[in-house]
């Protein structure tokens, strides 16, 4: 280890910035963000200090730097384009025993500016040791999607609390094994999702009971159309730390691939039409695992409020006074399309979308189709491929008319999608010609047309880089 990491309280502290440039100004902001009183010593300031000396946030002395500039300071910084003047307030700070980093130049600093992960009270740092600021930020980076921008609510949440559970639990073994299992528990996670009350609740159901309240987390979580890349990152993290994972079959493999190894699977295989597991059987396994005081996700394709019957599942979990999240994800209309380059919207073509389902617990057929056939607006119909020949019949009827653009979306943003174009009155015999299968997502509306001129642009652009680089 070439360096030992520390955090510096520097709160009211005096600190020297010497150099007025972008990169000064960089430097400065951080340390006004770690509660420093801020003294630049340049002969000129950049635009951002200027306005900073503007507003009376830091103070400037306008000369060259001298070595007198060092005395009082907590920590001093270098950023300026001239190696004489940056070495000049490297041997005066290192003489005055002050702690100096001159920017780039490791060789001339006795301590080292890492990459910050800012979720204060809580702080990751990064650094290379100054071989690589690059590979640092790159590192911090990646850390971002891992460390929620909720976990300084988090750990001020239990700060607050700590007074309480000290009075309440005497022994300081007892006490660890409390916060370890409230920071793995229901408590945590809802803070981390933004529900504080919530949080409260069950952080009081857990100090009632020391031994564990026994009372786990059922969290319902969109799993996007397909590609893994469009996982949010709160999917994710839960995801890899779930002890139960309970999905439908429209969730793909390389997305339950990231869920957590040790976690146990339950597939209950629903499909339109066919529900391998009765949705009843499904809301009492929720309420069963989360009862049990296991971190349960409940991992569901699209969006788990987006014809995905999530809104049934909370209800059982709200009955048995289970806590709950929902993680909302990219529901198919929205992801099939984009990767199908069809806008649902287009102020030339549409200025409406509407979601619809092509099956329903009675006939699928059952819908306000003098709504759904009106002009400047685009359908989208979910699990609507065996229903389509009605789909096609009834809009026709009520006005909408059989050269209506249409597409079939199949297996949406997947590596086997396939994008199938028509017209509302042929589009039941393509469905029959190509053997389309679900899962497949039906467009409807002249925003359609515009998918053939962007693909066969997007070809040609990757035409023409291919062979650039060739």
């Amino acid at each position: 280890m070439d360096y030992l990491p520390i955090f510096l309280d520097i709160r009211a502290a005096r600190v020297l910035v010497v150099g007025g440039g972008e990169v000064a100004a960089r430097k400065v902001g951080l340390l006004q963000g770690a509660g420093a009183r801020v003294v630049v010593v340049s002969p000129e300031l950049g635009p951002a200090l200027t306005a900073a000396k503007a507003h009376g946030t830091i103070t400037h002395i306008a000369r060259p730097f001298t070595v007198a500039d060092v005395a009082g300071a907590r920590i001093v910084i270098a950023a300026t384009n001239h190696a004489s003047t940056n070495k000049r307030v490297y041997q005066a700070a290192t003489a005055a025993r002050v702690p100096v980093n001159v920017v780039d130049h490791p060789a001339l600093c006795t301590f080292i500016m890492p990459s910050i992960i800012d979720r204060s009270p809580v702080l990751v740092a990064v650094s290379s040791g100054g071989t690589s600021p690059v590979l640092a930020r790159l590192l911090r980076a990646r850390l971002e999607s891992l460390v929620a921008s909720t976990y300084g609510a988090l750990a001020a949440f239990m700060a607050r609390r700590r007074p309480e559970v000290r009075q309440k639990i005497t022994s300081a073994a007892h006490r660890r094994r409390f916060w370890e299992r409230v920071l793995q528990g229901p408590a945590a996670e809802l803070l981390l999702a933004g529900q504080e009350a919530a949080a409260a609740d069950a952080f009081e159901r857990e100090l009632a009971e020391p031994a564990g309240s026994g009372v786990g987390l059922v969290s319902l979580v969109g799993a996007g159309p397909g590609d893994p890349d469009l996982l949010t990152l709160r999917a994710l993290r839960l995801m890899q730390e779930a002890d139960v994972v309970v999905h439908d079959r429209l969730v793909a493999a390389p997305i339950l691939a990231l869920c957590r190894r040790e976690a146990q699977r339950i597939d209950v295989g629903k499909d339109a039409g066919h529900h391998a597991v009765p949705q009843g059987e499904i809301n009492r396994l929720l309420v069963e695992l989360g009862a049990s005081g296991r971190r349960v996700v409940r991992l569901k394709g699209g969006d788990p409020f987006v014809f995905g019957r999530g809104g049934e599942e909370i209800d059982a979990l709200v009955e048995a006074g289970i806590p709950f999240q929902v993680v909302p994800g990219i529901t198919a209309a929205l992801g099939c399309a984009a990767y199908g380059h069809l806008p649902l919207t287009h102020r030339d073509y549409a200025q409406s979308c509407v979601f619809v389902t092509g099956h329903c617990r009675k006939d699928p057929l059952t819908l306000n189709w003098q709504a759904l056939a009106q002009p400047r607006q685009t359908l989208v119909f979910y699990m609507g491929v065996a229903a389509l020949p009605g789909i096609s019949r009834e809009l026709m009827a009520h006005g909408l008319p059989g050269t209506t653009p249409a597409a079939l979306i199949e297996r949406g943003t997947t590596p086997t999608q396939r994008v199938l174009t028509g017209t509302l009155a042929t589009l039941p015999g393509i469905v029959a010609e190509e053997a389309i299968e679900p899962p497949t997502l039906i467009v409807i509306g002249e925003v359609v047309r515009l998918h053939e001129r962007w693909t066969r642009r997007a070809d040609e652009a990757l035409t023409s880089d291919l062979r650039a680089a060739g």
